[in-house]
């Protein structure tokens, strides 16, 4: 009986949640990733710098996998690449900007020697069983991508992240050509970006952020100081392209956006007029009108410029009545508070703060309810998956394609390491394989789990005590001690007492033990815990992490 071949999309991030987008395509004993980022960590991570998927299902297939693609640079789709590349050998294929930031992030990280291979919208590419077209679509950065996999079983088509702009800032519109004519051709499934799902009508073109920052630029009497995400250089090129029309100078201010600013105009994607940009000590001789700064903390990030501004934190630069303040980006999920608390700060200190997209200063890179239906009436996929969204998202796009005739067999609700499964006679999922997050906190790559997670949090909330007990080895008597020491759990000068009363607990509770001829240090330290433990919560209704140290002499 002749084998039967199957086909199977197995997304290891960026489903039930945004950012941190990974997918693996398997044919057979072949496998291609797609995209492969990070995301950053919520409230309850204390400590994590930021999560990234894991791709143990790769490295235990290492060798079937063929290539990495990437549909543009955003940290959310090539974030993991550093760490992936310490696992895998295989070639990253992306476009030009996205390479440029890529080949940035290794050096960064100490990778010199990588498979990367820069391909162009249009372009296609042949791994192992695969035919790869790059598709060019509109997005919140250049040279982003959509992808058509073209495999024995049929055409998966991949949004990546994507808008519908008819008047984009560099003419990079959707290639709506290449998707109706896959459609025509017959598509297998498409997998589509839910990001603004919820949002109805269709997202407002980059190119009216622009025609706001003209009559911002107008208006502003003094300095104008401009936050946006590093990553958006249309947003940049426009800012620049303002302050140039209105005679001021440009600083660009803070590590991610510079870094973003000197490869894209390198690679040249942002266009900048001679003797604009300006260093941030020539640009503070100026006079006020005659100055722009582009910076990050858009945010409200703790470490970034416009939040050190905001708080007098700056080393050379600090907020003065009068400048008007752009923050052109919306809070991500998570991050409102950090940013009205920036906002309020900017208030105080007597600038005049535009914000949120009500004010014009921001438009979305990702598609809304119209443009996401009109990529499924071009593609007419036979099955549909949603991808990119948190899982009320997914579950909001699926109706959206049941609405246009999708049979609901056809949609796939899936989660992280689902495993969709084709086959000539149909689709189903077809089981699990290991996913979740990895922990980056520092040099350590997954080292922090639940165990270290939990002990921050109870630090955070209830502090720490450490009792200091020295025993005599020949004797089993106390030499020294019990002493106390305390960090985030009270203040010691006015709870003088109550420590008192918890050495006495520990003395009494040390004695018992070793009459009762208990010696094992372990289960003494566990003895003298419970005890401290009822003690403390009886005097406080607090729990603080409590570490005995037992000490022997001669």
């Amino acid at each position: 009986m002749p084998k039967e071949h199957k086909l199977q999309i197995i997304p290891l991030g960026g489903l039930g949640e945004v950012g941190k987008n990974m997918t693996i395509i398997r044919y057979d004993n072949q496998m291609i990733m797609i995209d492969a980022g990070l995301a950053f960590p919520e409230d309850d991570l204390l400590g994590i710098d930021i999560v990234i998927p894991d791709y143990s299902f790769v490295t235990e297939n290492k060798e079937q996998l063929l290539g990495i693609l990437l549909t543009h640079g955003h940290e959310d789709h090539i974030g993991t690449i550093p760490y992936l590349l310490k696992d895998v050998d295989a070639p990253i294929f992306g476009t030009a900007l996205t390479m440029g930031l890529i080949q940035a992030r290794l050096k960064e990280n100490n990778i010199n020697n990588f498979k990367g291979n820069t391909v162009k919208p249009g372009q296609s590419i042949k791994l192992g069983r695969f035919k790869i077209e790059f598709i060019r679509v509109s997005h919140s950065i250049p040279d982003a991508v959509g992808l058509a996999i073209h495999t024995p079983l049929g055409a998966i088509v991949h949004t990546g992240d994507f808008k519908l702009d008819h008047t984009p800032v560099t003419g990079e519109i959707l290639d709506i050509y290449k998707f109706a004519e896959l459609g025509q051709k017959g598509v297998l499934c498409l997998m589509s970006d839910s990001t603004n799902v919820e949002k109805p009508g269709f997202t407002m073109s980059e190119r009216s952020v622009g025609q706001m920052f003209d009559e911002v630029f107008r208006n502003a009497k003094e300095r104008i100081i401009l936050a946006s995400f590093a990553s958006n250089v249309h947003r940049v090129q426009q800012v620049i392209d303002a302050a140039f029309k209105n005679n001021r100078k440009v600083a660009i201010v803070g590590r991610s956006m510079q870094n973003y600013a000197t490869i894209a105009a390198e690679l040249g994607y942002l266009n900048i007029p001679e003797g604009v940009l300006l260093d941030v000590d020539e640009i503070v001789k100026l006079p006020n009108s005659q100055v722009c700064i582009i910076t990050t903390g858009s945010q409200g990030e703790p470490m970034s410029a416009l939040t050190r501004m905001a708080m007098n934190d700056h080393r050379k630069l600090e907020i003065q009545p009068g400048d008007t303040v752009v923050i052109s980006a919306n809070p991500i999920p998570g991050n409102e508070k950090s940013v009205a608390k920036t906002i309020d700060q900017l208030f105080r200190l007597g600038a005049n703060v535009i914000y949120e997209s009500v004010a014009g200063v921001h438009v979305s890179g990702h598609a809304s309810q119209e443009e996401l239906k009109l990529m499924i009436n071009m593609v007419k996929p036979k099955y549909f998956l949603p991808v990119h969204g948190e899982y009320r998202m997914l579950i909001k796009h699926g109706q959206l394609a049941e609405q246009l005739g999708i049979p609901a067999d056809n949609i796939f609700i899936a989660e992280n390491g689902s495993v969709i499964e084709f086959t000539k006679n149909g689709a189903c999922l077809a089981g699990k394989v290991p996913s979740g997050r990895i922990l980056v906190d520092g040099l350590g790559v997954g080292d922090v789990g639940n165990i270290v997670l939990r002990d921050r949090k109870q630090l955070s909330q209830d502090g720490i005590l450490i009792s200091v007990i020295t025993l005599s080895r020949s004797t089993g008597e106390i030499v020294a001690g019990p002493d106390i020491v305390t960090r985030g759990f009270v203040y010691v000068r006015e709870s003088e007492t109550m420590l008192e009363e918890a050495k006495l607990k520990i003395k009494e509770t040390t004695e018992r033990c070793l009459e009762n001829g208990i010696i094992e240090w372990a289960i003494l330290k566990n003895q003298i815990r419970d005890t401290l433990g009822k003690h403390l919560y009886e005097k406080t209704r607090r729990r603080p992490m409590i570490l005995p140290i037992i000490q022997e002499v001669k």
